[in-house]
């Protein structure tokens, strides 16, 4: 029954999106802040954590250590194993989930207002208790090297490997945070307790709650479920200004489609223009069939099922980045094409009708996103993290109908920069063998 109650909780949640979100700034009597929207309209509740920092405080020799840890998370906790931990989530169907990335260790929570204090008492026994039994840890590390292996042979994989390896050589973001064979072979019990305590902090935590909970409630469950943490983590690391050079660079690799991976510097998400930037995106390669880019590469000519343009706004780095896949013998025109969509655009700008079409678009669908506790959870715990005020919400459409045509000429010849574009490509590529091309 409870599983049902739940299931039927999360297509509920689902079903509509909110005209209006109430955001509520919360403070535990620990100190513990978070941005909390309530809904007692089911009794359900999610939860969402950042840990600042993720596989980017790897320490040196160390690669993966922050990868594998948050894997063993739920392997086990307190006096709980592997199997008992499993059992007792599923007895309240409870969702937990723990993920991580190159900034970020993710901790999402999902469960029944009244199975609350279980379902806390088992995340907090796996954020403040866990095993890392080494039956458990073993088992997960061989996970790990099956993944690390496929992605060796898998062309996606590599030209990113060798992109970032490229343009940020020493400095974590150079290698995946998932490490190498080496590494994470070498990976010893207590290297796992260290990335625990470097990740797992308290000053470098963001909290946000949708559901069924007050602003007093959460406030008590926050100080039970994160007082017992380390009162500090790992520093972060360095800032690295991105530097690239115009050129392909071609990683052999027996395939009959080759893979491009192409960039350059970007915006950094706190920039006053990061929102232009954002609207340029969109024209140009992140609005899918309308795109620029699918509209010149795939729809006229062919050469591909998809090609896309990105922001990348790391912590500590800002990338403007792409990519394409293309039979071997067309790879070398899809390229030319989109070096040329990339001139011209940093050239030209965009049409005030690709701006209009942008903009219903990005208007349209954003209150779509707020389509449960789950997602409005992960909404508001991203906007903390980039610094955002929660009159984000509704302002932000605002924001979009406020990009002017020459806002986007001015930042459009200021991001794109085809004398920086730098492609990597990992296949058979014919006409593309000469590096620096």
């Amino acid at each position: 029954m409870i599983r049902f109650i739940l299931a039927f909780a999360l297509i509920v949640t689902g079903l509509s999106a909110r005209a209006e979100i109430d955001i509520q700034q919360v403070e535990s009597p620990g100190g513990f802040k978070a941005w909390l929207v309530e809904d007692h309209s089911i009794p359900f509740v999610a939860l969402e954590l950042r840990f600042k920092g993720g596989g980017s405080l790897d320490l040196p020799g160390k690669r993966g250590a922050t990868n594998l840890m948050v894997a063993t998370l739920e392997e086990g906790a307190a006096d709980m194993d592997a199997r008992d931990f499993a059992a007792a989530r599923e007895a309240i169907a409870a969702e937990l989930r723990f993920d991580m990335g190159d900034d970020t260790v993710s901790v999402s929570a999902k469960f029944l207002t009244e199975t609350k204090d279980e379902a806390m008492a088992l995340l907090r026994a796996a954020l403040i208790e866990p095993n890392f039994d080494e039956t458990a840890v073993e088992r997960v590390r061989q996970q790990v090297l099956s993944n690390i292996r496929s992605d060796a042979k898998d062309p996606d994989e590599i030209v990113g490997d060798v992109f970032y390896a490229d343009v940020f050589g020493d400095h974590p973001y150079g290698s995946a945070h998932s490490g190498t064979v080496d590494s994470v072979s070498g990976l010893t019990r207590d290297d796992l307790i260290a990335a625990h305590q470097g990740a797992l902090a308290k000053d470098r935590v963001y909290i946000a709650a949708a559901g069924d909970i007050s602003a007093e409630d959460l406030g008590a469950l926050l100080d039970e479920l994160l007082g017992a943490l380390p009162e500090t983590g790992l520093p972060q690391p360095a800032d690295v200004d991105v530097v690239t050079e115009a050129g392909v660079q071609v990683v052999p690799f027996d395939t009959p489609q080759s893979v491009a991976l192409f960039g350059h510097k970007g915006l950094e998400r706190d920039h006053p223009d990061f929102f232009t930037a954002y609207v340029l995106n969109q024209i140009l390669g992140g609005g899918g069939f309308e795109a620029r880019l699918m509209e010149e590469v795939r729809e006229k000519r062919g050469l591909t099922y998809g090609v896309y343009s990105y922001l990348v706004p790391k912590d500590h780095a800002a990338l403007m980045l792409g990519r394409v896949a293309s039979a071997n013998d067309r790879i070398a025109e899809a390229i030319t094409v989109i070096r040329d969509e990339w001139a011209k655009m940093a050239e030209e700008g965009v049409t005030q009708e690709e701006l209009d079409a942008v903009k219903t678009y990005l208007t349209g669908a954003y209150p779509l996103r707020f389509d449960g506790n789950g997602p409005i959870a992960r909404i508001l715990v991203g906007m903390q993290m980039d610094d955002l005020t929660p009159a984000y919400v509704t302002e932000r459409n605002a924001m979009v109908e406020a990009v002017t045509l020459a806002d986007v000429k001015r930042v459009a010849g200021e991001l794109l920069r085809p004398d920086q574009l730098k492609f990597t490509v990992a296949g058979q590529p014919v006409g593309l063998d000469t590096p620096g091309q």
